[in-house]
């Protein structure tokens, strides 16, 4: 079988063994040194401000739209656009935080949502916010759609745990939006077992997701935000300071564990991002030319970093076909992330505005997707292309 990730670490048998030396000789366990290393060396890798090391993706997600409420920047009912075709803990928060989620169609030959598909969103609701999700290592029309959220006062925030390492017109996805979470689950880019980061430039966001990280609290603030933060809220014993509360939080903090192990894989992301994308080219070079597949427009993406090998079927018919042959030849495949969101039963449950999403829709119907990591094989890549070649 190949399985959609075979290791949990690049280089895994050192990553593990050095993580052994590590849980020996560490002093404790808990959000410490290893955390904060790891957050600056990746603010630097993405070329952010600040970055925020929390316990995974989702809770990057669920801890960004709380920082925004408690700021007063989103509130109660409040409409956020989403990208229909996405994970579900980045439309769940959505609704947890009180907001009404509005769905943006993408565009069947990127799958990702555009300025295009924004505008006609637009022409129908006007949005707060738009939490735009960066499909499986590939990303829309970024620059234009960052130029339609300016112009009409949209709040544009990423959901880039699946495109780590991709560029649009030369700059880093996650870097189009205010703000963009990042996950770092086993099957992602680089792993940490669990866990994910929040980067921006806004040092308030940055502050109020440090506090809401954490409880409520301000210990893991620099010296002179605490001063400040204390003051404004008249704490003056240093005793009562350690367990007073500023605002809405939860508790989402990262162990050691995860900083140390973030730190080893970022040092092997470019090598590993190099191999996902030559592996992705090798395979694309067959469907550009096949009459059964639509190819991924790429033209404006300038460094690929592919999370999967995407297919996209030219009808339902055909998906079943290909399908069937990569399960035949024991390749482990999924759905393009949850396809149309709207359909899945927690949507159904709590929401009650339906939009059409037509080419979500399709790529629901006919989309799918195999692994796709620096452990390929030779023989794992002949393996897809006899699936394709049929």
């Amino acid at each position: 079988m190949i399985p959609l990730m075979k290791h949990a670490f690049v280089r895994e048998q050192e990553t593990k063994e050095a993580l052994a030396d590590f849980i020996r000789s560490a002093g404790k366990l808990s959000m410490g040194e290893q955390c904060e290393r790891f957050e600056e060396k990746f603010a630097a890798f993405q070329k952010r401000k600040h970055a925020i090391l929390v316990n995974s993706g989702g809770s990057a997600n669920l801890l960004l739209l709380q920082a925004l409420k408690n700021l007063g920047r989103l509130k109660a009912g409040d409409k956020v656009g989403f990208t229909a075709l996405t994970w579900s803990t980045n439309v769940m928060p959505i609704i947890q935080m009180g907001f009404e989620p509005v769905p943006i169609d993408c565009e069947v030959v990127t799958m990702n949502t555009s300025s295009r598909t924004l505008l006609a969103r637009l022409e129908e609701v006007d949005l707060q916010a738009f939490f735009i999700t960066n499909v499986l290592g590939f990303a829309g029309d970024l620059g234009a759609i960052r130029r339609v959220c300016d112009e009409r006062g949209i709040l544009l925030i990423e959901d880039n745990c699946e495109s780590l390492g991709t560029e649009v017109d030369g700059n880093k996805t996650g870097n189009f939006g205010l703000a963009a979470t990042f996950s770092f689950f086993i099957a992602h880019h680089m792993s940490t077992i669990e866990g994910g980061m929040l980067a921006t430039d806004d040092a308030e966001l940055a502050t109020m997701a440090r506090i809401a990280r954490a409880n409520g609290w301000d210990r893991n603030l620099p010296a002179a935000e605490q001063v400040k933060l204390r003051k404004a809220h008249e704490v003056n014993s240093e005793l009562y300071a350690k367990y007073t509360f500023y605002d809405l939080g939860f508790n989402f903090r990262p162990t050691e564990i995860t900083g140390f192990l973030g730190l080893q894989q970022l040092a092997l992301l470019e090598e590993n991002i190099a191999a996902r994308e030559r592996n992705f080219r090798e395979i694309e070079q067959l469907l550009q030319a096949h009459p059964d597949f639509i190819a991924i427009e790429h033209r404006h993406i300038t460094r690929i970093s592919p999370f999967c090998m995407p297919f996209i079927c030219r009808s339902r018919d055909l998906f079943l076909k290909y399908t069937a042959a990569f399960a035949e030849s024991g390749v482990e495949i999924r759905p393009v992330i949850a396809g149309n969101i709207q359909v899945q039963p927690f949507y159904r449950k709590y929401v009650a505005t339906n939009h059409p999403v037509e080419n979500t829709e399709f790529i629901h119907a006919c989309g799918f997707y195999c692994g796709n990591y620096p452990e390929l094989t030779r023989s794992d890549l002949e393996c897809f292309k006899s699936c394709l070649l049929g």
